[in-house]
């Protein structure tokens, strides 16, 4: 197709937001340059308030995947996506009750310092390497899709796209720290919000209002939201989204850098918990938006798949395509959309770049040179930064080839976010599990989700479980485009219609549930951890949910973990030891060597605090 182009207010509004980005970045780092410590650059000096921590995580994986993404993929396959709504639910509720309090409390800055505390240096290593590779990849999907945009909108090379984006992120993380890229986040959450709206107001306004959009949309059958088929080969039903998607989302929430590196950056626990319950809200807020935009893209489109038509070459192109359509006549709007479409990819780079860094950091720099100035550690962390930019940056050539964003994007978190899920659930819920079991399981989780995926990406699902709804040609102009059917499926091996098959969205669980089962195994093969060696700060007292009548099998769970102090004991005998037991256990604390003075706990607010963290050096 033929792109179309900016008026002159497109391109001041698109501008506007690289400056302000850009200008939050030189701001923190003329503002903070007296506080130049590696601590302060890499997690705000751990003071940050819940306010800008929640709009800031939900503006780093509401990402332009979904700005472009989910409207594509409600368009073409109905509005199903809406039940991420119960699967978010579930992932915020695990993350602040289960993980956030053992990180948050153990006083740790990189999460992987943790695997390294409740197991050995190989197993923290391991994992590091693993979420490193993971994210790069998704960030190349991530500085791909607006790149696309741009180029669908106004005709823009794609790779020079590309690289701006790569260059504004790196420029403001690398300055500010992670102080600049909440406070840039949270900015950027308020366009990607304002992009939205408009589109849904002048997209239903086109339609002839709201209630012709979901008369249409049931007509078209993308009301169809409820298909409760247990089948896991089908690419969206009930189960998928709710199971496979809580998964999904948990190892890119319980336990990825980037989210845990923005909540251990609070003042407090219950700040951070409060980060992470607001950040809920944000998540449905642009869910809703994200699934009524593909509807009223469907309304628009019903007659003349632009898609199918071949009007355009890739359904990720539909959103772009309808924003230039409905605001043809309203100069500005099409660069809000757009400066919409990047504040996500913005966010998401200089969350990823930063995570990044903290974690090359603290797991690689800080173990081989131990006694580096606050200087010289500032200095290799904003180096890092400058690294990490460039590797994002270039990855988004990958991206080109993975398919749908969406697709593309949560395919990479299931394939290395479920064996990491399924890592440190077995340090934080199985106190027996050894290092070995550790290591075993997530070796086995990546082999299991890696073969599942690349195999689906050899071998597609067939039509049948991932065909899109009908789409109409009926009223498009005629052209000289060669209307195309599905692809012809040559010889495949019988596993292709099987497990090759299966739901994009259970990789996670795959990769998960094979890590957990595999570590249980090879632990009990090869000897149990003991609980005596293990601190009762690194271990979250799942079992007392389930054991809550009988002070012995609560004992027996433990596996010898030390967890009967007097106060825990009230604390179980009323029952509540899931919230509230656990904590005098916890003022046990971490060994000598690992940390000198464990978090505080307030009584008056009833929650721990960052003022006591004083951390060693491993």
């Amino acid at each position: 197709m033929e792109a179309k182009n900016f008026a002159i207010w497109d391109y001041v509004v698109f501008a506007a937001l690289f400056l302000v980005s850009s200008g939050i970045g030189v701001f923190f780092a003329i503002k903070e340059r007296k506080k130049a410590t590696s601590r302060e650059f890499l997690v705000g000096g751990r003071q940050m308030s819940f306010g800008p921590v929640a709009l800031s995580l939900t503006a780093s994986f509401m990402s332009a995947v979904t700005v472009l993404g989910t409207p594509s993929e409600v368009y073409r396959f109905g509005a199903s996506f809406i039940i991420f709504f119960i699967a978010y639910l579930f992932v915020i509720i695990l993350t602040s009750e289960l993980f956030l309090p053992v990180f948050y409390r153990s006083g740790i800055t990189s999460t992987y310092e943790y695997l390294q505390l409740r197991f050995n240096k190989p197993v923290r290593y391991a994992a590091t390497v693993i979420y490193i590779v993971q994210t790069i990849l998704y960030t190349g999907v991530v500085v791909y899709a607006p790149a696309l945009a741009l180029n669908q909108v106004t005709g823009f090379d794609l790779w020079g796209s590309v690289f701006a984006t790569g260059i504004v992120c790196t420029f403001y993380c690398t300055l500010g720290g992670l102080k600049a890229v909440v406070w840039t986040d949270a900015f950027q959450m308020v366009v990607m919000f304002v992009g939205f709206l408009t589109v849904l107001i002048q997209g239903s306004t086109h339609a002839g209002g709201f209630h012709n959009v979901l008369e249409q949309s049931t007509n078209g059958s993308r009301l169809h939201i409820f298909d409760f088929d247990v089948d896991p080969l089908r690419r969206h039903t009930f189960w998928t989204i709710t199971v496979g998607g809580t998964f999904t989302w948990l190892g890119i929430y319980g336990v990825n850098q980037s989210t845990i590196q923005r909540c251990i950056s609070c003042k407090t626990e219950k700040h951070a918990k409060l980060a992470l319950y607001f950040n809920l809200l944000g998540l449905w807020i642009i869910l809703v938006c994200a699934v009524f935009s593909g509807l009223i893209m469907y309304s628009h489109f019903k007659d003349c798949d632009p898609w199918t038509s071949g009007i355009i070459s890739a359904p990720d192109q539909l959103m772009p395509y309808f924003v230039m359509e409905i605001f043809a006549t309203m100069p500005g709007l099409p660069g809000l959309f757009v400066a919409c479409a990047f504040s996500g990819t913005l966010s998401t780079v200089a969350a990823s770049i930063n995570a990044l860094a903290t974690v090359t950091f603290e797991d690689f720099v800080k173990s081989c040179f131990p006694h580096l100035s606050d200087k010289l550690s500032t200095w290799i962390s904003k180096g890092l930064c400058l690294l990490f930019g460039v590797l994002c940056t270039t990855m988004a050539v990958v991206a080109s080839v993975l398919g749908g964003v969406v697709q593309a994007a949560l395919s990479i978190h299931g394939m290395c976010g479920g064996p990491m899920l399924g890592l440190f659930s077995l340090g934080i819920v199985f106190p027996f599990v050894n290092w070995k079991g550790a290591l075993g399981g997530l070796l086995t989780g990546i082999i299991l989700s890696f073969w599942v995926a690349i195999g689906a990406f050899v071998y597609p699902a067939p039509d049948s479980k991932t065909w899109p709804l009908p789409l109409s040609t009926d009223q498009c102009i005629k052209s000289n485009v060669t209307a195309t059917g599905s692809p012809v499926l040559s010889s495949r091996p019988a596993i292709a219609d099987t497990w090759y098959s299966i739901s994009y969205l259970y990789y996670s669980a795959v990769g998960c549930l094979g890590c957990i089962a595999a570590g249980v195994i090879i632990s009990l093969i090869t000897g149990r951890q003991r609980g005596e060696d293990i601190q009762p700060l690194l271990i979250r007292p799942v079992c007392n949910l389930f054991c809550f009548w009988s002070k012995k099998y609560k004992t027996l769970c433990w596996c010898g973990v030390q967890h009967d102090s007097g106060t825990e004991q009230e604390n179980l005998e009323n029952g509540s030891a899931w919230k509230q037991g656990a904590e005098s256990v916890l003022q046990n604390g971490l060994r000598k060597e690992s940390l000198v003075h464990v978090p505080g706990y307030d009584p008056k607010d009833k929650s721990y605090n960052n003022m006591a963290f004083e951390i060693t050096h491993f």
